[in-house]
């Protein structure tokens, strides 16, 4: 960006839209500036499928911020999503030298933690830290400048396809931008519009986007699961199209404006209009039939979460409940539907934390592209940054020798 560089963007490439926010430091946090979104058409489920499209959108986006914005974008948080993204615990121990925590023996501890192998087709999205423990005192958020002879550090790792991460940055390279940082995008949205009360007590985020339910589970102020559902929104699209013979953009339209994931909650004397497929004439449907179509594809996605959520050994400690995000999350009722299927307090989140065009932003479709603005806003770009691996397989273990010999000497 030129002139303004105190401005951070964040940029959600999504499989229905791209949305780029542009925001500017301030004291009480980021102040919101610039908004830009384009329809999405180069992506599926989250995955780049199509560059030159994907570049397209990106640049319509971007076009439709800077002019709100007055600048001239030129570096973005990006977003990761998909079905490829993979999360897993990790524990390393090493002994203290000196008898004091350094910032040395954190990093040493750290690099222990992800010492895991690691298939050469996935890369290290992020490295988040649980909780350290120093001579088995646990619970401990920072060690640094405590007395102590063993440092343990666990940790929770996201992974991702290597493949997929270098199409998001190629396809920001071709639409003139440079990448300061790639995001998990549901770590993103948590960040939004979670509180960090919710995050202390335990609580899971339901993120429902276009093509994929993210599912990130927070407890201890920390992360504790994270996984990845193939199916969202779209899924919901296609069944309104194809049970009501409508065309898909007017079933999104449709969707958007009259949707209810429990019929229950519509009465049978409202009608909504239908547009017919090829040259006929519109039709005229009772508003439940539509909510008849919508109620077993929502609860089929958050019945999945629900069994995701036990599998996971974590349902038990989400004593916040539930919060669901994400455009689909618009839905009527669908908090009442999510209470029923988890049994748990369930809410929808919207973006918080923010200054600036905030009654733009109030709403779980921009979840994402705030919660990648508050990540930058940050400045914590050495943990955000995100390597495509470049070095060969020999170039990566003399690095690590070197680094080895480096701690031993």
């Amino acid at each position: 960006m030129s002139g303004k560089a105190e401005l951070v963007v964040g940029l959600d490439i999504g499989t229905t839209k791209i949305c780029a926010v542009v925001g500017e430091a301030s004291q009480n946090g980021v102040d919101i500036v610039g908004i830009g979104m384009s329809p999405s058409t180069g992506l599926r489920k989250g995955v780049v499928v199509n560059i030159e499209q994907t570049v397209q959108s990106i640049k319509k986006a971007l076009e439709e911020a800077e002019l709100l914005a007055g600048c001239e974008i030129r570096n973005v948080f990006a977003g990761i999503a998909g079905s490829h993204i993979m999360g897993f615990n990790s524990h390393g121990v090493i002994a203290v030298k000196g008898g004091e925590v350094t910032s040395r023996d954190i990093e040493r501890v750290m690099d222990a933690a992800k010492a895991v192998a690691i298939p050469l087709d996935r890369e290290l999205i992020h490295i988040l830290p649980q909780e350290y423990i120093v001579d088995n005192q646990r619970g401990i958020e920072d060690p640094l400048g405590m007395a102590g002879v063993r440092l343990e550090a666990k940790v929770h790792m996201v992974t991702g396809a290597v493949s997929s991460a270098q199409n998001i940055v190629r396809s920001c390279h071709r639409a003139g931008l440079d990448v300061s940082g790639i995001v998990l995008e549901s770590l993103a949205s948590a960040k939004a519009v979670l509180t960090d009360e919710e995050k202390e007590i335990g609580v899971a985020l339901v993120d429902i986007g276009g093509g994929t339910t993210d599912l990130s589970v927070f407890g201890n102020d920390s992360i504790k699961h994270i996984s990845v559902l193939p199916l969202g929104g779209m899924n919901l699209t296609n069944d309104i199209a194809f049970g009501l013979r409508t065309p898909m953009k007017s079933a999104e339209k449709l969707k958007i404006a009259h949707s209810c994931a429990l019929a229950s909650q519509v009465q049978s004397n409202e009608v909504i209009e239908v547009s017919s497929v090829g040259d006929r004439e519109p039709r005229t449907i009772s508003k439940r039939v539509l909510a008849e179509i919508c109620e077993p594809r929502v609860e089929e996605i958050l019945g999945l979460v629900d069994q995701e959520l036990v599998r996971s050994g974590y349902k038990s400690m989400v004593g916040a409940g539930v919060v669901l995000t994400g455009g689909s999350s618009l839905v009527a009722g669908i908090e009442d539907l999510g209470e029923q299927v988890f049994d748990l307090p369930t809410r929808v989140g919207v973006p918080r934390g923010v200054g600036g065009l905030t009654d733009i932003v109030a709403n779980p479709s921009y979840a994402t592209a705030v919660g990648l603005l508050q990540w930058g806003a940050e400045k914590n770009k050495g943990d955000l940054r995100f390597g495509i691996r470049e070095k060969g397989i020999f170039n990566r273990i003399l690095a690590s020798m070197r680094k080895w010999f480096a701690d031993i000497s």
